[in-house]
Formats: C-alpha cells, sequence, structure tokens
C-alpha cells in the first residue's frame, strides 16, 4: 500500500540534480514525496557485495535520511534476476520503488533500459511482475507516452500491463522518448491515462509555476503532480504550489530568498558525499533568472572548492 503522502506536489528523479540534500530541502518546502536520482540494479548489487565486506549497508551508496521520508528509489534495468535481487536489497530502506521507463538519455536507452523499454511488452510484463513478487513494499512507474511520435500512445497498453501485475502508482510524462525535453507536454495523455486507470495518475511536464500545477490538476483530474526541471534551484515551488491548490493565493519569493536557500542546501550538503561539481551545478540552477546571473555563473564555473563558491555566493547577496 502507498503511504500517505503530505502534499499533492512531487519531486522528480534527476541525475545529478535529486542529490539528498536538496531533496531534503524541497521536502522541508511541502514536497510530498521525493525520489533518489535514478540507479543502475547492476551497480546496487555490486556496491552491496563491497560495502558487506566492510560491515556497512547500501546506504553508504544511496545517501538519504529519514527526515525525506516518505522516500521512493527509482531503479533503472531490465536483467530480471539483477532486478529481483537489487530491488530485494534496497526495499528494507526505501518506502516506495519506482521503475523507470521513461529516461531518454541514449547511454540508458541504448542498454535496453529507460524509454526503449515502451516497446517491449512482454519483457514489461516480466518486470512488472519481478518487482511486484520480489518485495512487499509498494511499486511504482515512471513512463513517457511511447518512443516516436508513430507510436506516441504505447503508454496506454503498458499501464494496463502494469495494473494488472500490480503497480500501484504511475507517473506519465507526456513527451516521447525521441523528444526528449523540447516542445511541450501533451497534457491530453495524461487526462486519458487518468480515465482508463483505477491507479492514481501523477502528471510530470512543464510544470514551472503554482497555476502550472492547478491546470494541470484540473485539466487532467490527474491525483498528483511531479516536477522535474521546475524545481532546479527553486524549492520553494512546493509550498507555492500546496498554498495556491488550498487559497488560490501563494508567497512570492525574491532573489535574495533563492540565494538564502541555496545556503541552507550548502548547509545540509555537509552531511553528505556529493560532488563539487554536482554542487556548482545547483549553484548554478539557483542563480537562474537573477539579475546579473550569467556574470555570476561564470564565476561560479571556475570555483575551485566550497570555500571558493561560498564566498561568490556572499558576495552576490550582498550585492543584490
Amino acid at each position: 500500500m502507498l503511504p500517505k503522502f503530505s502534499g499533492r506536489a512531487f519531486l522528480a528523479p534527476m541525475a545529478g540534480v535529486s542529490d539528498p540534500a536538496l531533496r531534503l530541502q524541497c521536502k522541508k518546502m511541502g514536497a510530498g514525496l521525493v525520489v533518489t536520482e535514478f540507479t543502475n540494479i547492476h551497480s546496487i548489487i555490486a556496491k552491496e557485495s563491497q560495502l558487506k565486506e566492510r560491515m556497512k549497508t547500501i546506504q553508504e551508496f544511496i545517501e538519504y535520511s529519514d527526515e525525506e521520508r516518505p522516500l521512493s528509489i527509482q531503479l533503472f534495468g531490465s536483467d530480471l534476476t539483477a532486478l529481483e535481487k537489487a530491488a530485494k536489497i534496497v526495499e528494507p530502506y526505501f518506502d516506495i520503488i519506482d521503475y523507470n521507463m521513461g529516461c531518454p538519455a541514449p547511454h540508458i536507452t541504448q542498454q535496453m533500459a529507460g524509454g526503449a523499454l515502451l516497446q517491449e511488452v512482454n519483457l514489461t510484463q516480466q518486470i512488472f511482475s519481478t518487482l511486484v513478487n520480489a518485495v512487499k513494499k509498494p511499486i511504482t512507474l515512471k513512463i513517457r507516452s511511447g518512443v516516436t511520435d508513430t507510436n506516441k500512445f504505447l503508454f496506454r497498453e503498458i499501464a494496463e500491463i502494469a495494473e494488472d501485475e500490480g503497480i500501484e502508482m504511475i507517473t506519465l510524462h507526456p513527451r516521447t522518448v525521441s523528444q526528449g525535453y523540447s516542445g511541450t507536454s501533451d497534457w491530453d495523455m495524461i487526462k486519458e491515462l487518468k480515465e482508463i486507470s483505477s491507479v492514481p495518475i501523477v502528471g510530470n511536464g512543464d510544470i514551472t509555476t503554482p497555476e502550472d500545477a492547478k491546470n494541470m490538476i484540473d485539466n487532467t483530474n490527474c491525483d498528483y503532480v511531479m516536477i522535474g526541471r521546475g524545481a532546479m534551484g527553486n524549492p520553494f515551488l512546493f509550498e507555492q504550489i500546496n498554498d495556491y491548490l488550498k487559497s488560490n493565493s501563494y508567497k512570492e519569493y525574491t532573489f535574495k530568498d533563492r540565494l538564502d536557500s541555496f545556503f541552507d542546501y550548502l548547509h545540509l550538503t555537509d552531511q553528505y558525499k556529493i560532488k563539487f561539481t554536482n554542487i556548482k551545478g545547483q549553484a548554478m540552477r539557483f542563480t537562474k533568472g537573477m539579475k546579473g546571473g550569467s556574470k555570476l555563473r561564470s564565476k561560479i564555473t571556475l570555483s575551485k572548492n566550497i570555500k571558493d563558491l561560498e564566498k561568490i555566493m556572499n558576495d552576490a547577496y550582498v550585492s543584490s
């Protein structure tokens, strides 16, 4: 059974972005669910055996804190034996196991994973069945609408199979794999999926404001919304969406607030092993749309360590 979610806006799994510090920050700002960066099932198995020898658990490899709960881990990979093994390894630590059938990145789709699986009906059915039978935690699914424009309605059959096999919630990003992140997402597909499904549906794609979230919910009747790029450097969006859905109004945040928020993020990174390049990337996102932002970003690019970065952001704070 799915856990209870405190809000209707979820943070999407994003490689190199949804690290444990950002997830925790978004959770504190009202995200109903946060999802780890997607993780390769073979890496989980390899890491677990290394960590066991050192009397450590998988938490050393996939870092998180209990304050993020309910917490979902996203897996990818289609080797059924490895999938079962990986699911059993992560089950004790996470509240939900999410399966990725939406990633459009070629290095993922080439290994018969992510969005490429949408065309593999039999394998997909075996994947769902393997996951649901391997663990007691709820299994959820994230998909794209199809692979190319000619088969952009593959989601219909996949969703039906998912439901039959016991998948408990489906997130649809209504772009095709070949679209990547270009063009606009077709929310009518979310509406259609909601009409044909009896499990909760999460709409994903092009939500950057509280108004977008409300429009998606009103127009598609989806149960929840998932936010990816819109939450980059803007954890306030979750609180704003929650408020807007309740009262039709929300607090506006200034760039100074955004910088404050970056320092909060930086403070949280102390507890985790997050690569400095990823932290720099987050700094870039927090300065998006800021007056003098591009100048600031070229300085951030040159920073060599946290100390440099703090100084650059402090200077920006003082002058903003």
